[in-house]
């Protein structure tokens, strides 16, 4: 059985699972309510008009393909950090997360100066109504504001996380979606002597939230007992940039495989936004909505790397192997049910998102091709997280490439926008075609990275018992 599960002590397993749940289930809330900020700013859009909708679309494209990069690199921390945990180092911890701290800052400013640059670029792309594009660029601004404060939030988010201290995490992130919902609404009509910025306005709001989760987050940190020992804030310490190429040796892998797989959505937005506004907004409407139900296989994911880290941290690979495998077995199991609910209930999810008839008829069409791919996509990032719990990245990201560049991109140009004859398939298919190849590019990506994780993980047993 993979992971040698059947040898594994029934009482073994259900401990694991309890504790990968304990520490999963906060940060899936918090994570949900950091991309539910996104799924606010669709809705709300999406009830002004199919315009905004369509900007939103186009400027979250561009602030999550950052956001979620740079994010990447950032967590080379947890590994890090859940190493030095796990050789019982208290006293590097807090030095460490300092200089993460700093590494965060650092991309986030790169971050936001790519996003005020890029937007010449998108102009000359776009060809899509002058007010929709002025939109999309005003949203891309204020979001590029709070970037710096998004990744100082994820070498936080890392430090307490390493800890095992979720919960904070969680709750930070839930004040940060309520504080997004009216901050949404004053900025899209103009409330409180506000601009109405329309749909732009939720890049102005999201921007705030974000210096507001890294605010509360730090507040917590520091007056907490719980966190005292470790001296994350009973100092100050310059940058020692001599540590940095070691962050990016680790990080750089990740935050591309990140980048690559995200991209690879963003990417198709961009391609998409040629077939017409009501395309551009369905679109949107599905992924933002198969986003936030990935943060339940990414939050297994970021739980997963923390325990095979401190596993890794204290010399136990059997532990760590077996922490995979129930890891990947509770990310399959609800990857089942999500796929269910979605099958089941994707009429009234697309209600949710817009009233046009058009956007929900497509919407639901395009609905079946997420839910399919709920379980390959929980076994690829559930994988890729583990192994970086072992700080094996390179090849995660190699894998990532191939699946997600040459076969979901690829094969998604050819199929939505080609004119090739190929049997049995009448082309171009427009935006069906490139969910199809998102199907077949996340089930390669997974059985591929599960297949990686077990021989590497077996490999490292069998070191430790030679």
């Amino acid at each position: 059985m993979l992971f040698d599960l059947n040898r594994t002590p029934a009482a073994t397993l259900r401990q694991e699972a309890h504790t990968l749940g304990k520490l999963a289930l906060p940060m899936m809330v918090a994570q949900i309510a950091q991309v539910a900020t996104g799924f606010v700013d669709t809705v709300m859009a999406g009830h002004v008009s199919t315009d905004d909708l369509a900007a939103v679309s186009l400027g979250s494209s561009v602030f999550i393909t950052v956001y979620v990069t740079l994010m990447g690199i950032a967590s080379a921390m947890n590994p890090i950090l859940s190493q030095q945990v796990g050789r019982g180092d208290t006293h590097q911890i807090g030095a460490t997360a300092r200089q993460g701290l700093w590494f965060g800052l650092v991309l986030g400013v790169l971050g936001m100066l790519l996003m005020l640059a890029i937007q010449p670029l998108l102009r000359l792309w776009l060809d899509l109504p002058a007010s929709v594009e002025d939109k999309a660029m005003l949203f891309i601004t204020g979001s590029a504001m709070g970037m710096p404060a998004a990744i100082l939030h994820r070498a936080l988010y890392a430090f307490s996380s390493s800890l095992n201290h979720t919960r904070p995490i969680m709750l930070v992130s839930i004040c940060g979606l309520l504080l997004n919902i009216p901050l949404n609404y004053a900025l899209i009509h103009g409330l409180a002597g506000l601009p109405a910025l329309g749909g732009a306005g939720c890049g102005w709001a999201t921007g705030m939230v974000m210096w507001f989760n890294a605010a509360a987050l730090f507040a917590v940190i520091k007056y907490q007992k719980a966190y005292q020992p470790y001296g994350l804030t009973g100092g100050f310490s310059w940058p020692q940039w001599q540590r940095f190429p070691a962050f990016i040796k680790l990080g750089l892998p990740i935050g591309l495989s990140f980048f690559v797989e995200v991209s690879l959505f963003s990417f198709i937005a961009l391609l998409v936004a040629k077939l017409g506004t009501t395309v551009v907004a369905t679109h949107q409407a599905v992924l933002n909505f198969s986003s936030v139900i990935y943060m339940i296989p990414q939050s297994i994911g970021v739980a997963l790397t923390i325990r095979v880290g401190q596993r890794v941290g204290a010399g136990d690979y059997r532990g760590a192997r077996t922490v995979c495998g129930v890891g990947l077995a509770m990310g399959v199991a609800l990857a089942c049910l999500t796929m269910v609910w979605v099958l089941l209930g994707r009429e009234s999810i697309m209600r949710t998102y817009s009233s046009d008839p058009a956007v929900i008829t497509l919407g639901m069409s395009l609905m079946l091709f997420a839910a399919f791919y709920q379980l390959t996509d929980a076994m690829q990032t559930i994988a890729s997280a583990a192994l970086r719990g072992y700080k094996i990245t390179t090849m995660p990201m190699v894998i990532h490439i191939v699946s997600f560049w040459l076969v979901g991109l690829g094969l998604g140009a050819l199929l939505g926008l080609g004119h090739l004859p190929l049997p049995g398939l009448s082309l171009p298919m427009g935006v069906h075609g490139f969910w199809l190849a998102l199907v077949i590019s996340l089930s390669l990506a997974g059985l591929l990275l599960v297949r990686y994780l077990s021989r590497e993980s077996r490999r490292r047993l069998h070191r430790q018992t030679a």
